[in-house]
């Protein structure tokens, strides 16, 4: 039997797009979605993926594709889920809202995918779910860890990564224990940034930690010497960052130039290669949360594995937590595949889904326990060495 390539990749040849992308939204989920038949195209068992392979989280969007890519390979490496290829189709939407939209209509319709699987950004899946309400359209692994993106009113919305609550919990409980009370804040000035900082608030009054300063940065960084001279006059023993891209970058800068000796703790989104490269030496001595183990960890099997096949793979990108990421999403979306009743349905693989309540990836413990959460509570604490390395 020929199998067809493990990963398609539309984007790279012409293709047609859908009429009123953003506008249907909502007619479409009042009719029952009428996409493609539930079972997979011809042989292969074919999930679409609208995610940023342009645009400005262009290096997150690949990272994250090649990590799924290199696990997809080991699933179809070891036979396929019952003798069937695992196939992503994957469309780009250079990180825009309107763009994912047309894709998840293209992938659902024209293209014939199964669900979803590893659609990327907070804005994006939250202009998706409009379209998936009231169906059985699996959206699986979507990487983003907003709460907005996790309606407790959708059994069809997967996600695996802990949220952004968690995160901020987890910093914050190290702060706890290492004796400090005037922690600074700064987030973005948007509904990432809101919700952060409503974690932090939380968390902080929980282990009776104070608020020595809390301030916003615009999403164009506009502000970011502004707040970073408003929280270092604040002198607070530690900051919390909840800002991804751009306004990082301002504000670590200036705020370095100012209190240098303050430790920063940061969420997940600050991990990039991209930003660390554009932090320089200033990115040295941040502490990052992380949503999963550190590629390469010799004491985490699923970690040594990604590396052992990425370096089988030829990948020209360097391994990262995103891409290690992706790959352990395909290898639980193969996971729940297996368990799937036959013949293979939507409904089958809700159902299956819901029931891996206790699953070990290689050291990676996870399990689907109610609509809202993420499978996985796992929130790593990594330090930024001088070498731009994140180690323990």
């Amino acid at each position: 039997m020929k199998l067809g390539p493990v990963w398609d990749h539309p984007v790279n040849r012409p293709r047609r797009r859908l009429m009123g992308a953003v506008g249907g939204a909502a007619g479409l989920a009042a009719t029952g979605l009428g996409w493609a038949a539930p079972g997979p195209s011809g042989e292969a068992i074919r999930f679409g993926q609208s995610v940023a392979l342009t645009g400005p989280l262009a290096e997150l969007g690949q990272a994250l594709h090649a990590g799924a890519k290199v696990g997809a390979g080991v699933v179809n490496a070891r036979g396929g889920v019952h003798g069937r290829p695992l196939t992503l189709v994957t469309l780009d939407d250079g990180y825009d809202s309107a763009r994912a939209v047309a894709n998840v209509r293209s992938l659902l319709g024209e293209q014939e995918c199964f669900g979803l699987f590893g659609c990327m950004g907070t804005p994006m899946i939250e202009a998706m779910l409009p379209l998936l309400r009231g169906s059985d359209v699996p959206c699986f692994a979507p990487l983003t860890g907003a709460l907005s993106t996790r309606p407790r009113d959708m059994r069809n919305v997967l996600p695996i990564r802990a949220s952004y609550p968690e995160e901020v919990e987890r910093l914050v409980q190290h702060l706890a224990t290492l004796g400090l009370q005037r922690i600074g804040l700064v987030t973005q000035d948007n509904a990432f940034g809101k919700e952060v900082a409503q974690a932090a608030e939380a968390a902080t009054s929980q282990h009776k930690l104070g608020l020595a300063g809390r301030v916003t940065v615009r999403s164009d960084a506009s502000d970011a010497a502004d707040a970073a001279k408003l929280l270092a006059d604040a002198s607070p023993e530690a900051v919390v960052l909840g800002l991804a891209g751009k306004p990082t970058v301002g504000f670590i800068k200036a705020f370095r130039l100012m209190r240098r000796g303050t430790p920063l703790y940061a969420l997940s989104v600050l991990g990039s290669a991209a930003t660390l490269a554009a932090l320089g030496d200033d990115a040295a001595g941040i502490a990052v949360a992380q949503v999963v183990p550190l590629p390469g960890s010799p004491l985490i099997k699923v970690s040594r594995e990604f590396m052992q096949a990425w370096a089988a793979a030829g990948t020209p990108l360097a391994p990262s937590h995103i891409a290690l990421e992706g790959y352990i999403n395909t290898l639980v979306l193969a996971e729940v595949l297996r368990r799937c009743p036959a013949p293979l349905t939507r409904g089958g693989f809700l159902q299956a889904a819901w029931g891996l309540r206790s699953f070990d990836v290689g050291g990676f413990a996870l399990g689907f326990d109610a609509p809202g959460r993420g499978a996985s509570r796992f929130v790593d604490l990594t330090l930024i060495a001088r070498d731009g390395r994140f180690i323990h």
